[in-house]
């Protein structure tokens, strides 16, 4: 698949960062401790704790408050409801947006968070990891291991091998959790029943000499290899795009060394149901790296934290977040044309959703999530005064954007007509602790949540709903219907603003003379995801220490891009720094027509953002897409990840504190549509600016572990 291109370029003024060269860390004994801890603790989550470390460890709640830096109402609350029975079941279903559960994990989090030291953090953790409903706990440790500050450097596995159930469909869970090793090292292969196979030799590409064709479809690549959706035994190393550099290392070998690996071909849920148009996209809105994208997304700036406490402000958190939904939304749309889809569906109050969606997800618990039928009317719901509410809450912004000032319920007056007050608003959108009104707009974010699936306001035991977690919610189309609603706000608020001057755009000195870019080609690779916590065999540990001797995997097919790259040529009259950036959009629409750029603007996606420092005259940069800086390729596994911390517990290994890439680094191999055959067309838009340092760039923290969360 092919993408052509037409490009732009502009020179203005703003501001930007790029990556210096640091010397990576190597972590010491008391950090791979930790590590180790973190990582065991979050193995097979959804079964009994079995390592007796940390059982002893977890035998009760420290409640002294004298070990916490506070001890605040939510814990307090969260410590009654533990007295009285009231917290949240072991086993129930979790929902990070219903109001019942958040509370609960919003005092477990403080738990973690306020804990002054090492050890009263690791015994509040073990105790929970015993006590408390599965999802909540991995829902708190997961802000708590991000937020601390003590724990910089430390990680946890990905969401999506925490939780494999999360991400894949129901007949690939079944399937992991009956495997049995014991029983899979007796079976042989029989042959595929006559009517089922195309007598062909096929051997010198697969190793069979047939092919398999029942219910062929076009994405299912492994009935191309001869395959099916069963256990294979994986005899050399894990498939994703980077494994090069991981296989030719020796410490990798000793790593993986007598480790037994097992996958699995498996889809989307195209593969078991197409339940409408949308369902050909699933490849896209299902995907791992996407949806997880957006967990951590709200992970780094969840709505609950308070922005002066946690740095967020520094980060300007609403006019990021809903940055990134607008981001998110135009990369969306990009794919529903490289489908021939056109726009996004508006979301209208009394109007059915023309789409249904079945996620085929299975909850740990064995229950199925809810879907939704083709044009489905939420207003069947009821709760009525629900739905009113989130009604309200639009109503209530788009009238004081027109008015173009707030006031609060202190008397307090902001004007909203004004550039800096993208602040104000985006807090607005995102329903978080910044917000100045709290009492109109902090919850109406997570009623709306509760609404489409069906909670009401004191529920505590629900059904599973892939809208009540952010690492499910992006898989339904419907998701980006809704969320059109708030870009649409952010676009009425830019509506309102004084345009820009020829004198705000021009950056005088600088000229883009010319930006030629390498061919874009797109692709579908096969790549191998840790699923290993699905396993339910017997845990053997050898003086008590865990033998992790075994690893299942999910083999997918997923989007991919080649490497491509851009060369810049820019005059410069004098030596100075300027930002390079980057932005990809469209070039008509599903019909073939030219989308105007006033309007096509919203549909461009920053794909890259860089300083350069231009001597006076000509000035050739050479850009790749694998320098970008805000995107990640594939992230090490699990499985490899406690090896690795293993082996350097050992002494025979010296453990980088870079050896992941960032948790909330956007996959690399999205960047690009899927595109056309013939090529589709897109365009470039380059943007040159002034860069202004106010300050030393990465001053406050250390880029090759952490991601600067809330460091400004």
């Amino acid at each position: 698949m092919k993408l052509t291109l037409v490009i732009l370029a502009l020179v203005a003024c703003v501001t930007a960062f790029s990556v210096p060269t640091q010397k990576v860390k190597i972590a010491d004994k008391n950090f791979l401790e930790k590590q180790k801890f973190l990582f065991e603790i979050v193995h097979r989550v959804d079964e009994p704790l079995m390592f007796e470390e940390w059982i002893k460890m977890g035998q009760k709640l420290i409640t002294d408050k004298a070990q916490y830096e506070t001890f605040d109402f939510y814990m307090e609350k969260f410590w009654e409801s533990y007295k009285l029975g009231a917290l949240l079941p072991k086993g129930e279903f979790f929902g990070a947006l219903v109001k019942t559960h958040h509370k609960q994990a919003y005092g477990l989090f403080n738990f973690f968070y306020y804990a002054k030291d090492w050890e009263t953090f690791v015994r509040n953790v073990a105790w929970a990891r015993i006590h408390v409903n599965e999802g909540m706990f991995v829902y708190a440790l997961t802000l708590a291991v991000i937020h601390k500050p003590e724990f910089e450097g430390l990680i946890l596995p990905q969401i999506y091998e925490i939780f494999p159930q999360y991400f894949f469909n129901s007949k690939f869970v079944y399937a992991a959790e009956k495997f049995d090793y014991e029983v899979f090292s007796k079976l042989t292969m029989y042959e595929k029943e006559y009517k089922d196979i195309l007598y062909k030799d096929y051997s010198e590409f697969t190793g069979n000499f047939y092919f398999y064709t029942k219910d062929w479809k076009t994405w299912q690549w492994y009935k191309m290899m001869g395959l099916d959706q069963e256990w294979y035994v994986e005899d050399k190393y894990f498939l994703r795009e980077n494994f090069a550099q991981f296989v030719n290392d020796p410490k990798y070998v000793d790593v993986v060394k007598g480790l037994k690996k097992f996958y699995m071909p498996v889809d989307y849920t195209r593969d078991i149901d197409f339940f409408n148009d949308e369902t050909k996209m699933t490849y896209f809105t299902e995907d791992l790296g996407w949806n997880a994208y957006w967990y951590y997304l709200n992970m780094d700036y969840a709505f609950f934290l308070n922005g002066k406490q946690f740095g967020l402000d520094k980060d300007r958190r609403g006019e990021y977040w809903i940055y990134s939904v607008n981001r998110s939304l135009a990369r969306y749309y990009q794919e529903r044309l490289a489908n021939g889809f056109g726009e996004i569906p508006d979301f209208f109050w009394y109007k059915q959703i023309e789409y249904g969606y079945d996620p085929q997800l299975i909850y740990y618990n064995g229950i199925g999530y809810s879907y939704r039928k083709n044009y489905y009317d939420f207003y069947t719901y009821g709760k009525f005064e629900m739905y009113n509410q989130i009604q309200n809450f639009f109503s209530r912004v788009y009238k004081v954007l027109e008015t173009g000032f707030y006031k609060t319920a202190d008397g307090q007056v902001f004007d909203l007509h004004k550039p800096e007050a993208i602040k104000i608003v985006g807090n607005y959108l995102q329903g978080n602790a910044d917000t100045f009104d709290k009492y109109f707009f902090n919850y109406y974010y997570l009623l709306a949540h509760m609404y489409f699936a069906d909670v009401d306001y004191t529920d505590m035991e629900v059904f599973p709903n892939i809208f009540l977690n952010f690492e499910t919610m992006l898989r339904d189309p419907f998701f980006y219907t809704f969320y059109k609603k708030f870009t649409d706000v952010f676009y009425t608020f830019k509506y309102y603003l004084k345009p820009y001057t020829q004198k705000d755009l021009f950056y005088e000195g600088i000229t883009i003379k010319d930006v030629s870019v390498s061919k874009l080609v797109t692709y579908y690779d096969i790549v191998d995801f840790d699923v290993t916590n699905l396993l339910n065999d017997k845990m053997t540990f050898v003086d008590g220490q865990y033998i992790w001797d075994k690893a299942l995997l999910a083999r997918q097919a997923r989007l991919n891009h080649k490497p491509f790259n851009f060369e810049f040529t820019i005059e410069s009259d004098k030596v100075q720094k300027g930002v390079v950036r980057v932005f990809l959009g469209p070039k008509f629409d599903e019909y073939g027509r030219v989308i105007p750029l006033d309007y096509n603007r919203k549909n461009f996606v920053q794909i890259d953002s860089f300083v350069y420092p231009f001597i006076a005259g000509t000035n050739t940069i050479k850009r790749t897409s694998k320098e970008f800086s805000w995107t990640a390729e594939d992230r090490i596994t699990y499985t490899e990840l406690y090896k690795y911390v293993m082996l350097a517990s050992e002494g025979k290994y010296d453990f980088p504190l870079d050896i992941s890439e960032p948790h909330n680094a956007f996959p690399d191999r999205l960047v690009l549509p899927k595109g056309w055959e013939q090529g589709m067309p897109m365009q470039f838009y380059f943007f040159v600016s002034p860069f202004a340092e106010t300050y030393e760039q990465f001053s406050n923290f250390d880029y090759t572990y952490s991601s600067g969360v809330g460091s400004g």
